[in-house]
């Protein structure tokens, strides 16, 4: 049993994808009545100010009667997302000299330039 007191059934097939801090499990299991189920598993690795850690697990139980409609869902949400923002991942997450659109100056012509820590305002007057 785990802790909350349910039963555990064994996998009966099961694959990882590792993604970052993140890993999801997809894992076969089997109800009392001998028939199949699916698991998908987010578990999220947390470090503590001192070192140690410890994971999140967040647990969804997909049965066979679900299947096809989650799978139509499944596609069209991320069809949608690549449709509309394409396959490059954009997040300071992953892109270290990410800028937030809030935070893009605009010159005066239609390109876009990043505000820049070392840019010295000039008082013409001075020259």
């Amino acid at each position: 049993m785990n802790e909350k007191g349910f039963i555990e059934q064994e996998e009966i097939f099961s694959q990882v994808l590792r993604a970052g801090r993140r890993t999801y499990f997809f894992d076969v299991r089997e109800t009392k009545a001998g028939d199949y189920y699916l698991t998908i598993t987010e578990s999220k690795k947390f470090t503590h100010d001192d070192g140690s850690f410890h994971y999140k697990k967040h647990k969804i139980y997909l049965y066979k009667e679900d299947f096809s409609e989650f799978s139509e869902m499944l596609n069209k949400a991320t069809d949608f997302i690549v449709n509309e923002k394409g396959q490059e991942v954009i997040s300071e997450r992953h892109q270290k000299d990410y800028t937030k659109p809030s935070e893009v100056e605009t010159n005066g012509s239609d390109t876009e330039v990043a505000p820049s820590e070392n840019f010295t305002d000039i008082n013409f007057e001075d020259i």
